[in-house]
C-alpha cells in the first residue's frame, strides 16, 4: 500500500521538518494519517489527546510522544499548542556509523520505540528539549547541530532499553490496521466529491453496519466526522494559499451546500470560512 501522508518533510538532502502547531493552524486537530517518516510531539500547553493506532494517551505540556514509522496517528487538542518534528531515519543510517544497525531495526519496524514519554526519564526530557530548540534556530551550524542532537536522542533510547520488539503486534491488530488505511486513503482521494457510506464500506470490504461500528472503534471518529474533518483540514489550506471564493472552495471539497459547508467549518475552526481567511492573512 501507498503512504498516506506524501510530503516532503525538510529538503530532499536533510529530511528534516519543524511545525509549530496552535488554533489558527490548518491541522490543529490531526486527522487520522500514516506516513514513513518518524515523528516526535510535544506538547506546550493544555492538553493533546493522541492516539497511535489502538492507544490513546492524553499529553499535557512538558511530555512527548513518539510516532513510529508507518504508525496510524491522530490527535485533538484541548485549547492546546504543540509542535512537531518529522524527519527521516535515513538521516541518521546515512552516517554509516556501527550503532546505525539500531536505526536499521527501527526503520524495518522489528523494533518499536516506546510512544508516551511523561518525563520518567530525564535524559530523553533533556535530548528532546535540545532537538527542538536546535531545529527553532538558524545559523551557519545547524545543521551539524541538529544531527548531532538526533544522535543523541536515540543514544539515550538505546542507553535506556525505550523501545520494544516489533512482533508483538497481533495478526487481527495488523489486518484491522490494513482495513482502515484502506478506506482512509480512499476518503483521501475523494475528499472532494460526494462519497456514500455504502462506498466507504465497500472500500473497507465490510457492510455498511458493521463498518460504522468498526470505524468508530479504530479513530474515535464516525466516517462522516473524519471525512468532515478532513474537507474541512483541505478548505483551510485553499482559504490561505488561494483567492478561491468560499463557495468554491466548499464545492472543491466535496460539500454542495455552502450553508452546511459553513456550519461545518465553523464547529470544527471555531470561525467561518471568512474570519478564519480574514484572521489567517492578517
Amino acid at each position: 500500500m501507498g503512504y498516506n501522508e506524501l510530503k516532503q518533510h525538510g529538503t530532499e538532502d536533510f529530511p528534516i521538518e519543524l511545525y509549530h502547531i496552535d488554533k489558527t493552524h490548518t491541522r490543529y486537530e490531526m486527522a487520522a494519517h500514516w506516513h514513513s517518516e518518524f515523528e516526535i510531539i510535544r506538547v506546550l500547553e493544555g492538553v493533546l489527546n493522541v492516539r497511535l493506532n489502538n492507544n490513546s494517551y492524553t499529553v499535557t505540556k512538558n511530555e512527548t510522544v513518539f510516532v513510529n514509522s508507518e504508525t496510524l496517528h491522530q490527535a485533538y487538542p484541548e485549547d492546546c499548542v504543540y509542535e512537531c518534528i518529522v524527519f527521516r531515519l535515513d538521516m541518521i543510517h546515512s552516517l554509516n556509523i556501527d550503532s546505525t544497525f539500531f536505526i536499521d531495526c527501527v526503520r524495518n519496524r522489528e523494533l518499536i520505540i516506546d510512544e508516551y514519554h511523561a518525563d520518567r526519564y530525564p535524559s530523553i526530557t533533556a535530548a528532546v528539549k535540545e532537538l527542538f530548540e536546535t531545529m527553532a534556530t538558524d545559523s551557519a551550524g545547524s545543521k551539524l547541530k541538529i544531527l548531532g542532537a538526533l544522535l543523541k536522542l536515540f543514544g539515550e533510547i538505546a542507553d535506556i532499553n525505550w523501545y520494544h520488539s516489533g512482533d508483538n503486534v497481533s495478526l487481527t491488530t495488523e489486518k484491522n490496521m490494513l482495513k482502515l488505511k484502506t478506506v482512509l486513503s480512499f476518503m483521501r482521494s475523494h475528499y472532494d466529491v460526494p462519497i456514500s457510506l455504502e462506498e466507504m464500506a465497500y472500500a473497507a470490504g465490510m457492510s455498511s453496519k458493521y463498518f460504522c461500528h468498526f470505524f468508530k472503534e479504530m479513530t474515535t471518529k464516525t466516517p462522516v466526522e473524519y471525512l468532515n474533518l478532513y474537507r474541512i483540514e483541505k478548505a483551510s489550506g485553499k482559504l490561505i494559499r488561494t483567492e478561491m471564493s468560499v463557495t468554491e472552495i466548499a464545492l472543491s471539497c466535496g460539500f454542495n451546500d455552502l450553508s452546511y459547508f459553513i456550519k461545518t467549518f465553523k464547529q470544527i475552526k471555531g470561525s467561518t470560512p471568512a474570519q478564519y481567511r480574514r484572521r489567517a492573512l492578517q
